[in-house]
């Protein structure tokens, strides 16, 4: 039962973040990415700082699920120092718009 309960949870969240993200337009987005083509930009980049992992590759993902990481990782709630700073200067609007160019794309 309390499984059911969580993931009922996770979905509505992801239903909001979702009818944000409906709202983005990629044209406008695809204007907003000069921060994000430096790492996500890169098939197969690995980052150094803070630690060494696997750039994921952001063409192609939901819309909803990137505006959901955007807005964690401005609450701090995911950790990694570069994308925290640059999560914070978004606004709702620039995240929707991002999600939407990158969930059209391939790239």
């Amino acid at each position: 039962m309390k499984i059911t309960a969580v993931l009922l949870a996770a979905s509505l969240g992801l239903s909001a973040y979702a009818a944000q993200a409906a709202d983005g337009h990629p044209q406008i987005g695809k204007k907003k990415i000069s921060m994000c083509i430096g790492c996500h930009g890169i098939p197969g980049y690995h980052t150094t700082f803070p630690e060494t992992y696997q750039v994921p590759k952001l063409g192609g993902q939901h819309s909803a699920y990137i505006v959901s990481a955007l807005h964690e990782y401005k609450a701090g709630d995911r950790k990694h120092a570069d994308m925290n700073s640059i999560a914070t200067t978004l606004s709702e609007q620039d995240m929707a718009d991002i999600a939407a160019y990158y969930a059209g794309t391939t790239k």
